[in-house]
């Protein structure tokens, strides 16, 4: 049976890399080649099947209606191909995905499902980073990462996990002493414990309170989720952080002060550059994070 003639798979791939990446320089640098070499593959492919993939003005490069065609028939099985060989190349290997992550989420959320992830693909080893500027350092030193944010730059692929509630949070003892009816004066004698994180909660907070101008005594802030959940169940403030991180804690020391429905200015989402999730290991973690819905 003859074997049917194939256009070379560094040209498939230069094409793949530029839709993806929706830059031909940023394909370039992906791919260590210069903008013309690029430029070359791209042609080579085109006159392989017959048809112009995309349009040139100004440096830019805009896919085609042909070119849209033969993303959509080519770009997953070129996944399914990478993904044959790589499942071929040393059974043995570890994958391994650099992740960023705030403390608070791993000990909460993440940790209690990864031996889950572990049973399903004991060869994804993870590399945890705690480190501050998260999004600055996705496609850097980092895969991926899991951050707190209004919404991540456009540039990620990004998911969203979660949609938060705003909660004041504080030891059963302080939030006795406060009282159950929310109240400027007794409010304006505390201490306020917000995360650098969510700057923005307490500002949400205050004006579903109808207090906007609300001047605490003082306003203490915390780079860790934990150590300021430790804070609040020691009496030390008035936490302003999120209802899933208050649930969660499962600490009996904690109370919530008023109960007050706040929509949470952030959440938490995953994101990595679109080209990482040609990455088996990036792959594997994105797909179990959104399916295990944490």
């Amino acid at each position: 049976m003859a074997i049917r003639r194939l256009p070379p798979l560094r040209a498939i791939e230069a094409f793949v890399r530029i839709v993806r990446l929706g830059s031909a320089r940023a394909a370039a640098d992906e791919l260590g080649l210069s903008p013309s070499a690029l430029s070359r593959r791209v042609s080579a492919l085109e006159e392989f099947i017959g048809k112009r993939l995309f349009t040139r003005q100004h440096q830019a490069m805009k896919l085609t209606d042909d070119g849209h065609a033969f993303y959509n028939a080519v770009g997953p099985r070129f996944d399914e191909l990478a993904a044959a060989v790589e499942g071929q190349v040393e059974d043995s290997r570890v994958l391994r995905l650099h992740l960023g992550m705030l403390p608070l989420f791993g000990s909460q959320r993440l940790f209690p499902r990864l031996p889950e992830l572990r049973k399903q693909y004991p060869r994804l080893h993870i590399d945890f980073d705690t480190s501050p500027h998260l999004e600055t350092r996705v496609g850097d030193t980092l895969d991926a990462a899991i951050v707190l944010t209004k919404q991540p730059d456009a540039s990620f692929h990004a998911v969203q996990l979660d949609q938060n509630k705003v909660y004041a949070i504080t030891s059963k003892a302080l939030a006795e002493e406060i009282g159950s009816i929310p109240d400027a004066e007794a409010l304006s004698h505390q201490t306020f414990l917000i995360h650098t994180e969510l700057p923005d909660s307490f500002v949400a907070w205050k004006q579903a309170l109808g207090m906007p101008d609300l001047e605490p005594a003082a306003i203490d802030h915390y780079d860790s989720g934990q150590l300021i959940l430790e804070a609040a169940a020691n009496g030390l403030g008035v936490a302003i952080m999120h209802s899933d991180h208050f649930v969660r804690a499962h600490d009996s020391r904690l109370a919530q002060l008023y109960d007050v429905e706040v929509e949470s200015p952030y959440s938490y989402w995953f994101i990595c550059r679109p080209h990482a999730l040609d990455m088996r290991s990036v792959r594997i973690f994105h797909d179990w994070l959104v399916k295990a819905g944490l």
